[in-house]
């Protein structure tokens, strides 16, 4: 967990415990919170200590049991900071796949060139249906999450749109492992990589594969979005990163520039698909 979420969480616990220990109705102490809130008071003091992360829920009846609702804006306003930067998959899972695809559609929607890498998966901009359908089910089964695989695989194919909009520019790279992984049936990858060579030459659209056989300017770890010069988006097995500073947006810039570096492009990337396609 970064040093500034856990900064930002420590934050927020000390906040609450101010609300806890002065509120209007005077002191309260942790058990006697718990019992108004129906909770353990374990998880007054995990809350308090920055050992767990509060949900909106959790903060509006806290602001409530103390006596003081009118912090409960506050509270909110700390708690998006504070996910602004790192959003667990199991809270953003919590209702499925689709209400992510969503939040990242919107993103999409005020971007005008975005920057992609991924190192072992097909990005999401140019899967095919069955290919996002794989994924999607894959990935539920391992945050037990519920399954909505069909309305979030409608999201992501229409989000795609995008990539015949003249205003806008996908910058793609990935690595040559992308091509080969069986995340999905050998009929569906054989598909996918037929979308592929398709979308080589669209002028909205710039597709490059960094080869196993490459000099690397630096190694190829995992995926990231860089969306324009104001947003990165990174995922982790445990959460998904939004990173706005400026200083780290251009660290993911310099990364996906030395990447790129390393990369084929035209008719060089369609020959490396190819070899792949024949199983070379």
């Amino acid at each position: 967990m970064s040093t500034d979420f856990q900064k930002a969480r420590d934050a927020l616990g000390a906040r609450l415990r101010e609300l806890r220990t002065s509120g209007p109705q005077g002191r309260l102490t942790g058990p006697q919170l718990g019992e108004r809130l129906g909770w353990p008071h374990s998880k007054i003091y995990k809350l308090e200590n920055g050992r767990q992360t509060a949900t909106a829920d959790d903060l509006q009846a806290w602001a409530e049991a103390t006596g003081r609702p009118d912090a409960v804006t506050e509270l909110l306003s700390r708690l998006k900071g504070l996910e602004s930067h790192v959003r667990s998959w199991r809270r953003q899972l919590a209702s499925g796949h689709r209400p992510v695809q969503d939040a990242i559609t919107a993103e999409h929607a005020r971007t005008s060139t975005l920057y992609i890498w991924e190192n072992c998966l097909i990005p999401g901009m140019v899967q095919t249906p069955a290919y996002a359908r794989a994924v999607f089910t894959r990935h539920a089964q391992l945050m037990r999450s519920p399954r909505d695989t069909e309305e979030a695989v409608r999201a992501r194919i229409r989000r795609q749109e995008a990539l015949y909009d003249s205003g806008k520019r996908h910058r793609i790279i990935m690595w040559e492992g992308a091509l080969r992984a069986l995340v999905c049936p050998p009929a569906v990858l054989a598909a996918q990589l037929d979308r592929l060579s398709g979308l080589i030459g669209l002028d909205t659209v710039e597709l490059g594969i960094v080869p196993f056989t490459a000099p690397l300017k630096i190694h190829p770890a995992n995926g990231f979005w860089i969306y324009d010069d104001r947003l990165v988006i990174a995922e982790d097995w445990h959460a998904e990163l939004w990173i706005d500073d400026t200083d780290s947006v251009a660290v993911y810039q310099r990364t996906w520039n030395l990447l790129s570096a390393s990369a084929v492009f035209g008719a060089d990337a369609q020959r490396i698909i190819t070899h792949a396609q024949n199983g070379g």
